[in-house]
């Protein structure tokens, strides 16, 4: 299976090669060029699918075959949607982790709270959920988790361990990072696209043609599409015979350090 290491050792050999063919042989420069462009690729391949674990482990889904999944939203906590999701969690009995931003935590309090008071999980999902947030050092990571961590151990008590990587981006300074601050990264196997597809039936079709024993779905506190169509989708969850069961029982983790 390609790791970065051993991709980076593999292409290292191919283009010292291709130079040194170059210079003994007067071979053409385009083939290290195309060996280069190839690196590249998988490089990029590796930082935006992150259950590649490319370049550190993540986990992402169980190995079973029983009729368990579990619900993951991020980005809160939110206002005005938040509690909303809350509500239908508690109507269908079903847990959740909630992987929340540290610098929405402020003034929403008492959402965080309720979080964990209705039995959910909440993860670390970065401090400042930055879009340069894979372009920082590792310390600067380690500085951003740390401070997210802070924002919700005032809060419910205890410091999360699962750490999910903003927008799902990887590469070696957050292996660092998650290293360093002794995080479990989580990821997903069921990505609902809530933020993007606003059409409901769209949506709910590409949610249930998904469903499959050990998944973790990603949902986002923060889409109004996704509040609209839980209730139907919960529903559906229940029809099949799927028990939703938390992101820790189903994939044997440690929530809290």
């Amino acid at each position: 299976m390609l790791k970065f290491r051993n991709t980076t050792i593999l292409f290292t050999v191919i283009i010292a090669v291709l130079l040194l063919a170059k210079i003994l042989l007067a071979w053409p420069v385009w083939p290290i060029g195309i060996a280069a462009l190839i690196y590249l690729t998988v490089l990029f391949f590796g930082s935006y699918r992150i259950d590649s674990q490319f370049y550190l482990p993540v986990v992402c889904s169980a190995k079973t075959n029983d009729k368990k999944i579990a619900i993951s939203f991020d980005d809160g906590p939110d206002e005005h949607y938040t509690p909303r999701i809350l509500s239908t969690l508690k109507e269908f009995h079903f847990p959740a982790i909630f992987f929340c931003i540290g610098k929405k935590i402020g003034g929403r309090e008492k959402i965080l709270k309720a979080i964990t008071d209705a039995g959910h999980l909440v993860g670390n999902h970065s401090f400042s959920h930055d879009f340069w947030f894979s372009m920082k050092s590792a310390e600067n990571m380690n500085l951003d988790l740390s401070a997210a961590d802070d924002e919700i151990k005032k809060i419910i008590g205890v410091q999360p361990k699962l750490f999910r990587p903003p927008y799902g981006v990887t590469n070696p300074n957050i292996r660092k990072a998650v290293e360093y601050g002794r995080y479990t990264a989580v990821g997903w196997s069921i990505r609902s696209m809530d933020t993007v597809i606003n059409d409901r039936n769209k949506l709910l079709s590409k949610l249930k043609s998904s469903l499959r024993p050990g998944a973790v779905i990603l949902f986002h506190d923060t889409s109004l599409t996704m509040a609209e169509i839980l209730p139907e989708f919960f529903q559906e969850i229940k029809n099949r015979g799927y028990e939703v069961v938390r992101i820790d029982q189903l994939l044997n983790l440690k929530p809290y350090a």
